[in-house]
């Protein structure tokens, strides 16, 4: 029983490991969004940072549609960084879930 409660921690141990290595890596991970008409771009790192942004001189003369065109391709790109954030972390969790009896319903 210490033999697998060692194993257990060991294994508990590789998963922190990896998801840290992920966060890390998403970091790096970028995503864009644009207007439809171009006027308007932003990348985002999947750790939900902004990291660019590339505004038309055109948007600069009505605040109201830079505005509106900021809260939407804002909320675009942060969503999809969200996701891919979402989805990388949920497989490290999955893999590394270590194999203890009655856990099963988690995986």
């Amino acid at each position: 029983m210490f033999g697998d409660m060692m194993g257990l921690m060991g294994k508990l141990q590789e998963a922190k490991a990896k998801a840290e290595t992920t966060k890390q890596r998403l970091k790096t991970v970028l995503v864009d969004e644009q207007s439809s008409d171009g006027l308007f771009k932003v990348t985002a790192s999947a750790d939900g940072r902004i990291k660019t942004l590339d505004i038309d001189d055109k948007l600069l003369q009505d605040k109201e549609m830079l505005e509106d065109y900021l809260i939407i391709n804002l909320n675009k790109v942060l969503e999809k960084a969200h996701h891919i954030h979402d989805t990388e972390m949920a497989a490290v969790a999955k893999e590394g879930m270590p194999d203890i009896p009655g856990m099963d319903m988690f995986k």
